[in-house]
This record gives structure tokens, sequence and C-alpha cells, in this order.
């Protein structure tokens, strides 16, 4: 396991597992948020988005960390990759997770990917709010990734769903200590 991507809907721990991961692996890691957004809320052209997820991705070792399918992200990253980490959450703990993210975000008005901000009114009283965003998608991906998961033409990944935060820990918990077996074996 050397090139990974960690999927799954919004507040489901991509970004901690995938940094976590990258640590005990020594490979780069890369937040497809960072790549995509740019100031005012506003996307990077799909060229240039493409073409920032080919560059990090074109080493022997990466974690990236995000979804972006609608972009082209999956058609560059998983035939790169090795394996494909999902975080399958149940919806109502990723939507408990994004309110008590994005209400501390809020209060302590912290700068995201651009210079970005999350504000009660993008949050809470727009048609592009996160909350949205999560309810639209979260059956959708099951969809795609299970379906995913059967695909002859990705017979190369080892899938790992995981299905609740005790499963993520302990799965991260076992590539830690895989990772010191290999050091000091």
């Amino acid at each position: 396991m050397r090139r990974v991507s960690v999927l799954g809907g919004s507040c489901s721990g991509k970004t901690t597992l995938a940094r976590d991961l990258a640590g005990i692996l020594g490979v780069p890691f890369v937040e497809l948020d960072a790549l995509n957004w740019r100031a005012n809320w506003t996307m990077t052209d799909v060229e240039t988005f493409q073409a920032g997820v080919r560059q990090a991705t074109a080493g022997d070792g990466w974690v990236v960390d995000g979804n972006y399918g609608g972009r082209g992200a999956s058609d560059i990253v998983w035939p790169r990759a090795d394996t494909i980490v999902w975080l399958d959450l149940p919806l109502p703990l990723t939507l408990i997770r994004m309110w008590r993210r994005t209400t501390g975000r809020i209060k302590r008005q912290e700068p995201l990917w651009g210079g970005n901000q999350e504000t009660i009114r993008n949050t809470f009283l727009s048609r592009e709010s996160l909350f949205v965003w999560a309810v639209k998608t979260h059956w959708r991906r099951r969809r795609i990734l299970s379906a995913a998961m059967k695909r002859p033409d990705l017979a190369h990944l080892t899938f790992h769903r995981l299905r609740s935060p005790a499963e993520v820990q302990r799965w991260l918990d076992a590539q830690r200590a895989g990772s010191a077996a290999r050091i000091h074996g």
C-alpha cells in the first residue's frame, strides 16, 4: 500500500485519516479541496484541477483525500492507486460532526482553502449548503462506490470499506502496527 485514495462524505474523517496514513506510510498527503478551491469559493477550472491531481499523484507514493469524481479526479487517481479506503459512516453521525466542525469554524473565523471562510449564511441559508450537499450525495456515493468495488477495470485496487469510527480506528491502528513491524522487523 503506497498509493491510497481516501473517500467518503463530508465530515466522515477523510482528511484526518489521510493525513495520519500519509505519515505512517511516509508519503505525501494530497488534499483535493486545496487543489479545487480559490478565493470567494470559486472552483479552479477543470483543466487546472486535473493537472494538479495528475502532478500530485505522479510519484510512487501518496495519500489522496477527497472525492471529486464529477471533476474527473477518480479517473486520474483510481488507475494510479493501489488502495481505496472508503469511510462509509452513517449519515446522522456525519451530520452531527458537520454541525460541530462548521459552527466551530464559524466562531473561530477559520480560514480554509483559498482564504475562504464558512459563514452562517453560506452554511445554513444557501442552496449550496454543505448540509444539503451531504444529504444529497450520501446515497449516491454509496451506490457509486459499491458498484466500483465490483468493476473489473478496478480489480487492481484493494478496497477497505469502513463503516464506523471504531472500524476506522482499528484499521488505522493496524496500519501503524504494520509500519512499526516493517521498520523494526
